[in-house]
């Protein structure tokens, strides 16, 4: 499907759903200054052109038993095509694993996980981690504090100025 280009009514809907996934249809609307209908044709237009990929509600970590944060570097043995993406795959599979990001540079990927303590950490180091498909060595980093763990975007408007 090809996607058109978002212009500024479009950048406003984006922003608004962003700091409220749960704003309804007429608010939404009187948000960007349009009727009902128009301001929820782009809304389904833009969950259609994958734009808006879903909404869901931030949790707080601690409470969920999963306040407990490790960064890991993966180097993999082998970087063929073939077992990036069955690490890629299994990966996938692996709830704990909030990002998993292939960078550039000494090591393959850089994990973000997520348990309730390091003595779980520590469990699903042994029994998931290490045993990902081509894993040669991974490097724990224990955070000790999360300072800014945003998963919001910062959205400009099609002059390339971001706003709030």
């Amino acid at each position: 499907m090809q996607i058109q280009a978002l212009d500024r009514t479009d950048y406003r809907i984006l922003r608004e759903i962003q700091a409220n996934g749960r704003i309804s249809l007429v608010d939404l609307s009187r948000r960007v200054n349009l009727t009902k209908t128009p301001c929820a044709e782009r809304v389904k237009r833009l969950e259609k052109a994958g734009i808006i990929r879903g909404y869901f509600a931030a949790l707080d970590p601690e409470t969920v038993d999963a306040g407990h944060v490790v960064m890991v570097q993966v180097q993999l043995s082998t970087t063929t095509a073939e077992a990036l993406e069955e690490f890629n795959t299994v990966v996938r599979q692996i709830p704990e694993i909030q990002s998993c990001m292939m960078i550039a540079g000494g090591y393959d990927y850089l994990l973000k996980i997520r348990t309730r303590d390091i003595a779980s950490y520590r469990e699903l180091l042994g029994a998931a981690i290490s045993q990902l498909p081509h894993v040669m060595q991974t490097h724990s980093y224990v955070v000790m504090e999360v300072v800014k763990d945003e998963v919001t975007l910062a959205i400009s408007d099609t002059t390339g100025k971001k706003e709030p």
